[in-house]
């Protein structure tokens, strides 16, 4: 069976500093006005919807290190970041599935506050999230699910999130994709690997990364 994944020891939680830094110069590129109500690179989504899911992702980091209670019962029974997506219903819908709809409606729903709402509020993400880091408990519960997961944990999948949504907007723009450092990207990828490895099997990915005359047609983590 494959191991599960997890983080501890190998990521700088403030490492989702460097990221959010790159989003903020993201979405201050003038651009965003311009195309603000075209639909993004996320099919169903339009860009201003996609701008929003993308600065909630640290804005979820914070609420997660605010939210903090260290006499919560379940931080003694974390869970590895392997087994969060295995239990994410949302990797095993398709696009109409609820919890996808619910996220582009969510999404559109904060994009009636407009670019300029957007590009203030990655700012003041970036001063919450500093903030926030100063003191990192090891163990954190997310809100959303319910369970507790390592801090590092948290912070991988994050950044996943803003790496991977950091590229659908400057596709939707039209801009140069934000350049992530070591230290972000890392994470990311080895992440995306353990997905992609769990739902296509080594074959797959070993052959697409070096016997591309025997890959299969896709080795999507998602």
């Amino acid at each position: 069976m494959w191991p599960d994944l997890t983080f501890v020891g190998k990521l700088d939680p403030r490492a989702a500093l460097a990221a959010t830094r790159l989003l903020a110069g993201l979405v201050a590129w003038p651009e965003l006005t311009a195309r603000w109500d075209d639909e993004s690179a996320c099919a169903g989504l339009s860009v201003g919807g996609l701008t929003w899911h993308l600065i909630n992702q640290p804005q979820r980091l914070v609420e997660v290190l605010e939210s903090h209670d260290p006499r919560d019962s379940r931080l003694s029974e974390p869970i590895a970041v392997s087994t969060h997506y295995a239990r994410a219903v949302w990797l095993h819908e398709d696009l109409e599935g609820p919890s996808n709809v619910g996220v582009r409606e969510r999404g559109e729903q904060q994009a009636a506050a407009g670019p300029q709402a957007a590009a203030l509020t990655a700012q003041m993400s970036l001063a919450r999230l500093d903030a926030a880091l100063t003191a990192v408990p090891p163990v954190v519960v997310l809100p959303w699910t319910g369970a507790a997961m390592a801090i590092e944990d948290v912070v991988a999948t994050r950044l996943l999130e803003i790496v991977v949504h950091s590229d659908d907007l400057a596709a939707s723009l039209d801009v140069p994709v934000p350049q992530f450092p070591h230290e972000v990207l890392s994470p990311v990828l080895t992440l995306l690997t353990d997905l992609a490895v769990r739902r296509h099997g080594q074959d797959a990915l070993v052959r697409s990364l070096s016997r591309p005359q025997r890959a299969p047609a896709s080795i999507s983590a998602f």
